[in-house]
């Protein structure tokens, strides 16, 4: 007998935890889901954007993102993780949680469903933006964009 059964419907390995999903089977796929049935999202997009700005300092591990974060945000961010990194060696530095604090967060919704803000984080020599659009997806947001400027 093979590793596939006769008549088993294909299947592929999708994203970067390597999930096994049935092409041929809508009982799987993600549904978008309205704003009734979602939590309030303010608490999503504030813990989130605690995490992403451990990530890039180097004081979260990525993976501890995957769940909360579409396919190509973990990529995109993984890249700048990388480029962080890099430059932390270069300059002699070493990873450490970085201190601020989660300010203001400005939260518009384009379409039902969708969520789109910014977030504001001060640290003691600056303050950053971080434009966040969550999308329900099975009844609980995903951020679909990440975007520290």
């Amino acid at each position: 007998m093979t590793a596939r059964q006769a008549g088993a419907p294909p299947t592929a390995i999708v994203g970067t935890s390597a999930r096994r999903l049935d092409l041929d089977d809508d009982e799987f796929a993600r549904r978008r889901s309205g704003r009734a049935e979602l939590p309030d999202p303010e608490p999503v997009l504030r813990n989130l954007t605690h995490c992403v700005i451990e990530v890039l300092a180097g004081a979260r591990d990525l993976e501890q993102l995957a769940r909360w974060v579409t396919d190509d945000v973990y990529r995109n961010l993984g890249k700048r993780v990388v480029l962080a990194a890099r430059a932390r060696r270069v300059k002699g530095l070493v990873a450490q949680r970085p201190a601020f604090s989660v300010g203001r967060v400005v939260i518009g919704e384009p379409v039902d469903g969708v969520v789109e803000a910014v977030v504001m984080v001060h640290q003691r020599a600056r303050s950053r933006a971080v434009a966040i659009r969550l999308e329900g997806l099975d009844q609980r947001w995903r951020a679909s964009v990440i975007s520290v400027l």
